[in-house]
């Protein structure tokens, strides 16, 4: 008893004299990286010439302040950290569906995104036959199986089962987060704590599988778009914005099992500084690196066919044919680029909390239908069962009163003398 609480203090100590330095050192971090996403995030919206790609550019972007901003909190008072840390989970489910939409946006829009992948579908399918193996022709049945193995041949239905791997871990990582705030409250959440009368390694468990889904829905997305997407350069994007969702869930993951094996000292606000201290440190790489990634450059100017002020940018490009060392023909080409008329912040925030609320809740409601369609079709068929059989079983039982009566119509006489005796 007494070896144990030596070590206690000892950790309360250690704890004490390391958390001073944390607070002063992620503070600074945490500071950059607000401040440089804030101002890439002005940029945007000062430049606002693309309301369906930038809309949710911003919603990207803000995921570093959150993260930055309830780390730092957090780590300054422990007792806020399961409220920052619910806080930073809901934004970073809203995060991930917001680079799904970018993608999307990218693309054109929904509407030709669907026609792109049909037309890859309509060639993956034709691929076969025109090769004459007929015994290896894909098809659209089985999507479990091609969404695995030929995501191409899907279509349609890949955008849909992408959009619906996304919002399901938004809808679940929010609940969860709701979830444990609730156990919290009533002391039975236990964070970290991978034991059987707590709630964290079931929760753990669930968000887990659910963000592995979203994660691998998205990969093969990018895997079927990533060749019309190489204009915006989609790789440098994909991993520097999963590196931030998906890097920060399994280092908390890490931090924990190590706290459960004993690696780690047993002192809880040790256990969740150390995560709050790291997730400030890599905002602030992940800030500079998103001023390279999403710049707001490209959103700056528009071609000279479109009305503008003031002509910036003009490039000139010479095309010389030669044959036998002699000039031949020479080529000049003039490229005017025009400075696109800005935009109030105002009306950028409005539209970004109008224009895209509006579509998170539609897909939201879209996401719960489609998953309430499998569960309503069940309840009918189940319905219908219990149906038939209580119809059968009416049935039989007239069938049944009818003989009866039949039979003492018949022998009305036996019945009399049974009941005189």
């Amino acid at each position: 008893m007494a070896t144990g609480n030596v070590v206690s203090v000892y950790e309360e100590n250690v704890y004490r004299n390391l958390h001073q330095p944390a607070v002063v050192i992620g503070g600074c971090f945490s500071l950059a990286a607000v401040l440089l996403s804030l101002f890439l995030i002005l940029q945007h919206l000062r430049s606002y010439t693309n309301p369906a790609e930038q809309k949710w550019i911003v919603a990207v972007l803000f995921i570093v302040p959150v993260y930055a901003s309830e780390s730092i909190f957090s780590l300054w008072k422990q007792r806020f950290y399961v409220a920052c840390d619910i806080l930073r989970n809901c934004y970073e489910a809203f995060a991930l569906y917001s680079f799904g939409s970018y993608l999307i946006a990218c693309l054109g829009g929904e509407r030709r995104t669907i026609d792109f992948l049909e037309s890859k579908s309509r060639k993956q399918l034709r691929k076969p036959l025109l090769e004459g193996d007929d015994e290896n022709q894909v098809s659209r049945k089985g999507w479990l199986r091609n969404f695995f193995f030929q995501p191409c041949v899907l279509g349609k239905d890949l955008l849909s089962i992408e959009k619906f791997g996304l919002v399901q871990y938004m809808i679940l990582k929010t609940l969860c987060a709701f979830l444990a705030l609730v156990l919290e409250l009533f002391g039975v959440y236990g964070d970290g704590e991978f034991e059987w009368y707590y709630g964290y390694p079931y929760i753990a468990v669930v968000l887990n599988f659910s963000q592995m889904w979203a994660l691998y829905c998205l990969i093969n997305f990018y895997n079927v778009t990533h060749e019309r997407l190489q204009p915006i350069k989609p790789l440098a994007k994909f991993i520097s914005f999963k590196a931030i969702v998906f890097a920060t869930w399994w280092q908390g993951v890490g931090i924990a099992l190590l706290y459960a094996l004993g690696v780690l000292p047993k002192k809880g606000k040790l256990k969740h500084g150390l995560q709050d201290f790291f997730i400030c440190i890599e905002m602030a790489i992940a800030a500079v690196a998103h001023m390279f990634v999403f710049s707001a450059d490209p959103y700056r100017f528009r071609p000279a066919p479109e009305p503008g002020k003031l002509t910036t940018r003009s490039t000139e490009e010479r095309l010389k044919l030669e044959e036998e060392n002699k000039e031949r023909a020479v080529l000049e080409k003039t490229k005017i680029q025009i400075e696109a008329p800005g935009t109030s912040i105002t009306e950028s925030v409005q539209d970004i909390v109008i224009e895209g609320g509006q579509r998170v809740v539609n897909d939201v409601v879209l996401t719960i239908n489609q998953a309430m369609g499998p569960v309503e079709k069940g309840v009918t068929k189940i319905q219908k069962k219990f149906h038939s059989r209580s119809s059968s079983s009416e049935g039989k039982e007239e069938e049944t009163e009818l003989n009866v009566e039949e039979h003492v119509e018949e022998n009305p006489s036996g019945i009399q003398n049974s009941a005189n005796v």
